[in-house]
């Protein structure tokens, strides 16, 4: 189920809030893969996505200058602001992550979530994500617009009727509201953050390193250990 939290059958579950328009969660995504990559025992991890508004207060589909709105919102100087993209852009490079600050229109993500549950649905939630971030961050595309978020199903191999259509009944809003309420009885107060099987926290876009601690720990600990398969019962 899209919406689940915590273990699956001999699958280390990584848990990860993170929300479309957050630049963070775009690279710890990529710190993530490139730690599951060296991970010998990857073909045993599950990872599930789950919805996080980062600027609940945008509701719409219009776009907004995003310098104007972490100025706005935020009480960012637009030239801090766009410090900091920087930044984040040449950190970004070293991931081989494609950050266009100056392309990206901040909208509301409820609907780029709701795209994401459809696709977990049909086994492509990750390559949606990825799909999802690329968009808003390097081609600059409106991802709170319908038909837009469906070519975006269609190109990781999804229905593109379905997906508009799931789209307009709002077949998926409850989902993203229970990923936002969960978060909230969790604690968690920004992204991205990843739980490992239910149980251990990584906070942020931390180092590779840290991610495959926390791989190695977590899965030492439930499908790895000797009560995880069944030694000694």
């Amino acid at each position: 189920m899209a919406g689940a939290f915590g273990r699956a059958a001999d699958k280390l579950v990584v848990d990860v809030w993170s929300d479309v328009m957050c630049p963070f969660c775009y690279m710890g995504d990529a710190l993530l893969e490139r730690a599951l990559e060296q991970f010998p025992h990857a073909s045993g991890v599950e990872v599930r996505y789950h919805s996080f508004l980062l600027m609940p207060e945008l509701t719409g589909d219009e776009p907004i200058d995003l310098l104007e709105l972490l100025s706005a919102k935020r009480g960012f100087p637009r030239e801090q602001a766009a410090a900091m993209h920087d930044q984040i852009a040449e950190r970004g490079r070293q991931v081989g992550l494609d950050y266009r600050f100056d392309r990206a229109k901040a909208v509301g993500t409820r609907t780029a979530h709701q795209l994401s549950h459809f696709a977990a649905g049909h086994g492509k939630q990750h390559e949606m994500v990825q799909r999802l971030f690329q968009a808003y961050f390097t081609d600059g595309l409106n991802v709170a617009d319908h038909q837009v978020l469906a070519d975006l199903a269609a190109q990781v191999g999804l229905d593109r009727d379905a997906a508009l259509t799931a789209l307009a009944d709002d077949e998926f809003a409850d989902a993203v509201e229970a990923d936002i309420q969960q978060a909230r009885q969790l604690g968690i107060t920004g992204v991205p953050f990843f739980v490992f099987a239910g149980k251990y926290a990584v906070s942020g876009a931390q180092p590779v390193e840290a991610f495959l601690q926390a791989l190695q720990t977590s899965w030492n600990e439930t499908v790895g250990s000797p009560a995880a398969a069944g030694i000694g019962r």
